[in-house]
């Protein structure tokens, strides 16, 4: 076969078949890759918050397509029960709610305490044991007539006034679980303050601003239980609070006591009126102080309401 030769005319570079075959075939090669690959839409595996007391984010469907029910739904919006919100904990329920986050986990049958889902439901009263309760029948003004056990004696018939009595139907009791503030001695608890000295306050109470009294103190200065209690929660699980306990008093009322340098009681300890329970500090604040709330019935109420004046 004859092969011709060209002599590059003057200023001109001459071309080179094998480099411009081999551009060619490459950029056919892209083309045929970027029409084989194409855009594809991603499917990311969900992700699941396992830190210690914080919500996940609620799963839109499962796999199947359908709507994921949480447990509890079916109770949400029903008095004594309680939606999880995002950034929730039980911690912060359990405060708000006035109750022990360690009881509301029981109540709810949650297997893992620390993981609790948004649009999750949970029990926040204690649940009513109905083998213990006496069912009473509401009368509609007819005698029924009992059977006598064997070998006693009948009783005398009842006279009409007795019968009467005995229909009317008796005033239903306050529902000690819907209304706690209801029982007798509830709201006598005498407070003191949870410094010696009652302290120089910094912050007064705002209920938009403020849920508490903060009060100043130098490091490790004793904060000592307000009233007699029990410990509901000693760490450092709440965000904005730093090392926190928290007192329950009765069924009323809850305090709080942040910002701790040192904690010196646990969880299910009883604690007495006045007792050193922690050492002042700054965790998570701006400065050395103690955030003292009062909650009843887990809303925030001024304490200085209800401590003895200066």
């Amino acid at each position: 076969m004859a092969v011709s030769f060209h002599t590059a005319a003057e200023g001109q570079r001459p071309q080179k078949p094998a480099s411009r075959l081999l551009l060619t075939c490459l950029l056919a090669a892209t083309v045929v890759l970027v029409s084989a690959c194409g855009p594809r839409s991603l499917t990311r595996a969900p992700v699941e918050d396992r830190g210690t007391g914080m919500t996940r984010p609620m799963q839109g469907a499962e796999d199947n397509g359908s709507a994921k029910l949480l447990p509890g739904a079916e109770n949400a919006g029903k008095p004594g029960y309680y939606t999880v919100k995002p950034g929730d904990t039980l911690i912060r329920i359990g405060l708000d709610t006035g109750q022990n986050w360690r009881d509301i986990g029981r109540w709810s049958n949650l297997e893992n305490p620390n993981l609790i889902e948004v649009g999750q439901v949970l029990r926040v009263v204690p649940p009513v044991d109905n083998s213990q309760a006496v069912a009473r029948p509401i009368s509609s003004g007819t005698v029924t007539a009992s059977p006598v056990p064997s070998g006693s004696a009948a009783p005398a018939p009842a006279s009409a006034a007795s019968a009467a009595a005995a229909a009317k139907p008796a005033t239903p009791a306050a529902n000690p679980a819907a209304t706690p503030a209801a029982s007798a001695g509830e709201d006598d608890v005498a407070w003191i303050w949870p410094v010696h000295g009652a302290g120089t306050v910094l912050a007064n109470f705002d209920d938009a601003k403020n849920k508490g009294m903060d009060i100043a103190g130098k490091a490790g200065d004793p904060v000592i239980a307000s009233a007699d209690g029990r410990v509901v929660y000693a760490g450092a699980g709440l965000r904005g609070y730093g090392n926190l306990i928290i007192l329950k008093h009765n069924n009323t009322f809850l305090t709080a006591y942040a910002h701790n340098q040192t904690l010196l009681v646990k969880e299910d300890q009883s604690v007495r009126k006045g007792q050193k329970i922690a050492e002042m500090g700054s965790t998570d604040a701006d400065r050395v102080k103690l955030h003292f709330e009062i909650r009843r019935q887990g809303k925030p109420v001024d304490p200085a309401k209800y401590l003895p004046a200066k």
